[in-house]
């Protein structure tokens, strides 16, 4: 009989997404494939150092034989899904993978990326807690991902049910930048009820999955996930848990990799609770405001924020015009408050009216996009982006 998967016509993608493509769909440990990708500098180089090199780095013989002959069907919807302006594979030894996540015990060999791909460098909080969270754990998630993301911080989570979808909701009401890791390929969604906050996270933020496209959820694909949340977050904030629960692995694998934890207390009645409290005994900061979040993080923040302002301003334009972070009236008084000689923050506050938190947030929020410099405590405008902006 004809063998007809050999004979799908792939479309025109770039030259390096094939050979990666069949690495990560050969089913091969990330592992294995990051040695590989190290040892050789890309995914071509890999390909043309052959079976031998695999097997070195522990490919079986089924694994080898899935590199060199892949699935043609499945290799061509993949290089379909690539196809699109929005769509995106970010592999290992790619320059645009994203540092933090660089830096956990067990980082994805790619990720398949929807949306603007940049945001995935900006310093990010994950606001995680149960699918079936109670009104004031679903309440508590969009105030702490609505201060957070009014600060500048990128929210993310893993678009499930309850706490996820009310923090990746809470952080797009007021333009903020949220992340959505996914346990399922790029283009499912999972619950499908957040099928349309899927595509509102890929229009104004970003979607990442480690797994191809269509690939379907899987019971075991979730927890393997939370390590992506966790890797890719300075931080991680569980609003409710039970016992037995997603987000303890998300805080659990966020702590491994030395990063902070926050979980917010509640009723001893409440059984969402429990998993906060055990945390609580455990080490991790208890919490009752977003702004002891953001003090706790505050030079964390600055760090990665003149990383990726100094990015920015080397590459593409630096985000958002100000012009529209300036129809908010607070950040219009704030503005005029700043000139070009440095100003401390309290002489801010004094100017303004606005609290020292809420100052300090949108002072990073411009910071971020690369309006406003802050140097030694103090904070004046950015001279190039004031030429254009309102005076």
């Amino acid at each position: 009989m004809h063998d007809t998967t050999q004979s799908v016509i792939l479309p025109a993608i770039p030259a390096e997404s094939e050979p990666l493509l069949r690495l990560l769909l050969s089913g091969a440990p990330a592992a294995s494939l990051r040695r590989l990708l190290d040892a050789h500098g890309d995914a071509v180089a890999v390909l043309v150092a052959g079976s031998a090199q695999w097997a070195a780095q522990g490919l079986d013989a089924v694994t080898c034989a899935a590199i060199a002959r892949p699935d043609r069907r499945t290799l061509a919807a993949s290089l379909r899904w690539l196809e699109a302006d929005s769509h995106a594979l970010i592999g290992w030894s790619d320059p645009a993978y994203p540092p933090q996540l660089r830096e956990i015990a067990s980082p994805p060999a790619a990720l398949f990326v929807v949306g603007d791909a940049s945001l995935l460098w900006r310093p990010a909080i994950a606001v995680v807690g149960s699918r079936a969270a109670t009104a004031g754990g679903r309440a508590n998630a969009a105030r702490f991902a609505t201060v957070l993301a009014e600060a500048g911080l990128a929210v993310t989570s893993g678009l499930a049910a309850g706490v996820d979808a009310c923090a990746h909701g809470a952080a797009l009401e007021v333009g903020g930048i949220t992340t959505a890791v996914l346990g399922t390929g790029p283009d499912v969604a999972y619950p499908r009820s957040n099928r349309a906050l899927m595509a509102a996270v890929a229009e104004a933020g970003v979607l990442v999955s480690e797994h191809a496209p269509g690939t379907p959820a899987l019971r075991t694909h979730f927890p393997s996930r939370n390590r992506i949340i966790a890797g890719l977050s300075l931080a991680t904030l569980v609003v409710e848990a039970a016992q037995r629960s997603g987000a303890l692995i998300t805080a659990r694998l966020a702590a491994d990799a030395g990063r902070e934890v926050f979980a917010i207390p509640g009723s001893i009645h409440n059984p969402l609770a429990r998993g906060c409290h055990r945390l609580i005994r455990d080490g991790a900061a208890l919490v009752e405001t977003p702004e002891e979040i953001l003090d706790s993080l505050a030079a964390q923040v600055a760090m990665l924020a003149g990383s990726q302002s100094r990015r920015l301003q080397a590459g593409a334009d630096a985000g958002p015009a100000l012009d529209g972070l300036l129809s908010h009236p607070d950040y219009n008084i704030l503005w005029q408050a700043i000139g070009h000689d440095p100003i401390c923050m309290d002489e801010l506050v004094l100017r303004t009216g606005l609290t020292a938190a809420r100052a300090s947030s949108m002072l990073l929020a411009l910071e971020l996009e690369g309006h406003v410099v802050a140097e030694h405590g103090r904070y004046s405008r950015r001279v190039a982006r004031a030429r254009s902006a309102r005076s």
